[in-house]
């Protein structure tokens, strides 16, 4: 790490002396290491320290190295565009210290309730550069983002004209229409937001709508900039490039209508589908830009700012999570390894495996990579469900109790979207690098929940409550 690029205070990665000592290791360099053994590297490290333990058999890694050569991924592949805001979407990791990384990298923000604009304004993130996104804007959240400077897409006409009610008489933010350009969903249903009938966005190809939306801008001259995103995880670049197309012609045709370059922005979205398959990552950036050019060749010009919205694509290869074997067992023919890493963690694999499956590792109880003959096994969780399982039929070398099994490519959603089935605690998140002597460094992002926290979250100050509420009254 370079001393141009360590942040300090609540950062992800801190300086050399904030994280836990390294002591010699004739390992060769982490850095130089392959994805397999780069994991294994920090697993023996978390194992060493306690971060992975029968105390704490669950917990999430965050590669930081990973991370700032994602984002120069990103910046190199909009080298083109003169003038772009590439923001990170919260919900994808809502942790302060990924976001203060994230922005010293030079990001901004994309935030879609009061919590995560809460987050984003604690990293450190300046108002200016984040964006207010959510289909079910309160007015206090509306007031509140233009009170700041935050910029706000309304998700529909109706919003509009209550973003219209309260703004300020020379409110600093920027204010835009979100727009469905009904241009068709892909793979995974639930991530495909400009189909038809979805929740978002002013639906285009809906009769007379677009003549609303031209008109809702030429009644409001400080409405400048336009939004689409078609949707993330399963939706082909064709079809988000088509969809941004189609939100570029939207706004060539409202300023020629109106005379004027009212429109001076396009916030495009997200929504760079990650390859799970393997370790390669794949689409990149610059797959998506040549995309968007052959689609919308003028896209770069200037003509228009641009804002970015990414999310997974940006973290998921940078994180994995480790969790423990605690029994094996065998059931109709087939092996079980129950972990600490269930439903809870992994929420969507588990719910829709064929959408969401995970590559899964498996280490012996110090990290070292587990050798031995594969053997088909069912990689269940801890919750008490008959489906809580979050991969079926693996062939791995045999797991055995004490063992660390590791779900790759978890490092967007997995961490942030934590499930509180069983009252299961939120594990405990830690970024880590490669140490100029060659050993790898860890520092603390969340700390695991405990059960403290766990009983007040539940009711604990009110247990009396409904008690009392149901006592006869004293005569």
């Amino acid at each position: 790490m370079t001393s141009g690029t360590t942040l300090t205070g609540k950062a992800l990665v801190t300086s050399p002396s904030d994280l836990a000592p390294e002591p010699a290791d004739p390992s060769p360099d982490p850095a130089a290491l392959s994805p397999a053994q780069r994991v294994s590297a920090v697993l023996r490290r978390a194992v060493a320290t306690g971060l992975l333990s029968e105390e704490q058999p669950v917990a999430g890694f965050l590669d930081t190295e990973g991370i700032r050569a994602s984002v120069a991924g990103l910046d190199a592949a909009f080298a083109l565009a003169p003038d772009v805001l590439h923001t990170f979407a919260v919900k994808a990791a809502s942790l302060i210290p990924v976001l203060r990384l994230l922005a010293g990298l030079g990001m901004g923000c994309e935030v879609a309730s009061p919590g995560e604009l809460r987050l984003a304004l604690d990293a450190g993130v300046e108002p200016s550069r984040i964006v207010l996104d959510s289909p079910a804007k309160t007015r206090q959240e509306i007031s509140e983002a233009l009170a700041r400077g935050v910029a706000v897409n309304a998700d529909n006409l109706d919003e509009l004209r209550r973003i219209e009610a309260l703004r300020p008489a020379h409110s600093a933010s920027v204010v835009g229409l979100r727009v469905n350009p009904q241009v068709g969903g892909g793979s995974i249903g639930a991530m495909s937001t400009a189909t038809a009938s979805s929740k978002f966005g002013v639906a285009l190809r809906d009769p007379g709508a677009r003549e609303r939306v031209v008109r809702a801008f030429a009644e409001r001259p400080w409405l400048t900039r336009l939004h689409a995103h078609v949707g993330s995880q399963g939706c082909p670049l064709e079809l988000i490039a088509e969809g941004i197309a189609e939100t570029y012609r939207l706004a060539e045709e409202i300023n020629r209508t109106l005379g004027r370059r009212q429109i001076t922005s396009l916030d495009i979205g997200g929504g760079l589908p990650v390859n799970f398959d393997d370790d390669e990552t794949r689409p990149s950036f610059a797959e998506y830009t040549r995309a968007l050019l052959a689609a919308v060749p003028d896209l770069f010009d200037g003509r228009y700012a641009l804002v970015t919205e990414f999310g997974r694509s940006l973290l998921a290869k940078n994180g994995f999570i480790g969790a423990r074997v605690e029994y094996t067992k065998d059931a109709g023919g087939r092996r079980i390894a129950v972990t600490h890493a269930g439903a809870q963690t992994a929420t969507r694999t588990v719910l829709m495996p064929e959408a969401w499956p995970l590559r899964v590792g498996a280490f012996d109880a110090e990290g070292g990579p587990r050798a031995g003959a594969p053997l088909r096994q069912d990689i269940a969780g801890p919750c008490c469900f008959a489906g809580d399982v979050v991969a079926h039929g693996q062939e791995l070398p045999e797991l055995a109790e004490g063992d660390l099994v590791v779900l790759y490519d978890t490092g967007a959603y997995y961490f942030s979207t934590h499930w509180a089935y069983n009252s299961l605690p939120r594990p405990a998140v830690h970024g880590f690098a490669a140490g100029q002597d060659g050993g790898v460094r860890l520092t603390t992002v969340r700390t695991a929940q405990t059960l403290d926290e766990i009983a007040a979250e539940s009711g604990l100050a009110h247990a009396d409550a409904l008690v009392s509420l149901g006592a006869p009254a004293e005569s």
